[in-house]
């Protein structure tokens, strides 16, 4: 499979010798669903920000390659950042729609930048921009909507529509920081589910940050726990035990139901390189390797 994002000793800092992030190394694979966890304040949104280039790493040896393209290198963005907009997706906490507009007209976003520069400026969409947003809309059930006005929508339906957004820009990575933090338990389910099907029908990379671990256990393949800004572990869910979650969130980790190993290593595929808990972060850990085909995108 082919590798879309290589992480090389990143670190971010916010103010001078308290870095947020800590000599960051990782790689994900083409078709990967990665769940990023850890404590309030361990990195996860940062980490989210810097792959997206919202935010730029540190000046300094390191650098950030997306989709085979070196995005930041030494403190700099440069200009593929620019260029892999269109093709990196990010759904946000907070929705990030605007309320006036309808879910449709939020969901033509996406098209922007595979669009003329004056027709998306007067919301000028084609027809196949617009059929694009509707299978979009109808992919995350959310076609009965297309018309309302999102500030009408639920929380819930609104991320449904931000999802749909980043279907609709033909994102080959969906970056997704804290999608279900503020949204009631069915409409969390719904949500990851519809990412964990993306993921699998389509074939697109999907990265989530969450506090709801037991979404992680239940939709991941993967996880990876930072905790001070420095990555403790990068495996498989089946091979994270209760007692490295105490490590990771301190005496008041969150309750949650383990999955059975027996379960995950059926769901899963064979990873040849077994992974180990650090209770001190190690200077490189290595990866394992996702064996999904790739399939053609359905929307």
């Amino acid at each position: 499979m082919a590798t879309v994002l290589e992480i090389t000793g990143a670190t971010k800092s916010f103010k001078r010798g308290a870095p947020v992030l800590r000599d960051i190394n990782l790689k994900v694979e083409a078709g990967e669903l990665v769940a990023l966890i850890g404590a309030s304040g361990s990195g996860k949104s940062t980490l989210i920000r810097m792959i997206s280039g919202m935010e730029r790493m540190d000046s300094g040896a390191g650098g950030i390659t997306v989709l085979g393209e070196t995005t930041q290198a030494n403190g700099r963005r440069l200009k593929a950042q620019r260029a892999l907009r269109c093709r990196v997706g990010v759904v946000f906490q907070q929705f990030n729609l605007v309320g006036r507009l309808s879910l449709l007209q939020n969901v033509l976003i996406g098209r922007l930048g595979r669009t003329n520069w004056a027709r998306g400026t007067f919301g000028w969409f084609s027809q196949q921009d617009k059929l694009w947003a509707l299978r979009s809309l109808e992919r995350v059930g959310m076609a009965e909507f297309a018309r309302q006005r999102a500030s009408q929508l639920s929380g819930g339906q609104q991320q449904r529509g931000a999802i749909a957004r980043a279907l609709t820009q033909e994102a080959e990575i969906i970056l997704a920081d804290e999608p279900i933090a503020s949204l009631d338990p069915a409409s969390a389910d719904r949500v990851m589910e519809i990412l964990a099907d993306i993921n699998r029908a389509e074939g697109v990379t999907v990265i989530v940050s969450l506090h709801q671990i037991d979404h992680a256990f239940k939709h991941c393949q993967r996880i990876i726990a930072l905790k001070d800004g420095q990555i403790v572990f990068d495996g498989s869910a089946a091979d994270v035990t209760p007692k490295d979650l105490a490590s990771l969130y301190g005496a008041k980790a969150p309750s949650t139901q383990m999955p059975s190993n027996t379960a995950q290593k059926q769901a899963m595929p064979p990873v040849n390189r077994p992974q180990q808990w650090h209770s001190k972060p190690p200077s490189t850990i290595r990866n394992p390797r996702s064996r999904k085909p790739e399939k053609e995108l359905i929307l």
